[in-house]
């Protein structure tokens, strides 16, 4: 009889382990041990760090150092250095996987989908016919790359092509 389940056996260490304590985010920029760190880019004001639990391959989170949890928070160099990592994050995206179009976009608050407070933008590639058949039938979604070699094609493209806000 076929599963009704998709069947992923390591997981269960998610389960088993303890939740990190504090700001994901946080931790991620303090580098914090207690955590997977997919972090391809970092300056003095923003990280951009590959989301390991992606919607699709070059999902990406571009969060500032600080925490904050409103867009109405970011200073003005902040404002202009985060559209400018935008334009570059995307030119490496595209030159990693050439996908048709993103999504990009904030969860600001937990009443509108944000599972963390600290204030992040999701960049999600998109791709012609990206819908299988496990979307369709099942509702699930088909990780087709694992988020660590997502990082470290990207962090490769990073190195090779170093963002100045001159460039944007």
């Amino acid at each position: 009889m076929p599963s009704k389940y998709f069947l992923n056996f390591d997981k269960i260490n998610y389960f088993k382990n303890k939740p990190p304590r504090g700001c994901i985010l946080c931790l991620i920029r303090d580098n914090s041990p207690e955590i997977v760190d997919l972090t391809i880019y970092r300056d003095e004001l923003f990280i951009i760090t590959v989301n390991l639990y992606p919607y699709n391959p070059g999902h990406l989170l571009v969060f500032p150092l600080r925490h904050i949890e409103d867009i109405r928070e970011y200073t003005e160099k902040e404002e202009i250095r985060l559209a400018a990592l935008i334009k570059y994050i995307l030119d490496i995206t595209d030159k990693a996987y050439a996908p048709s179009g993103y999504n990009i976009g904030y969860n600001m608050g937990l009443t509108a989908g944000a599972s963390i407070r600290h204030l992040h933008i999701h960049i999600i590639p998109r791709f012609p016919r990206e819908i299988g058949i496990a979307d369709l039938i099942a509702g699930k979604r088909v990780l087709v790359e694992d988020p660590g070699r997502t990082a470290e094609k990207l962090k490769v493209l990073v190195v090779q092509s170093p963002f100045s806000i001159s460039n944007s």
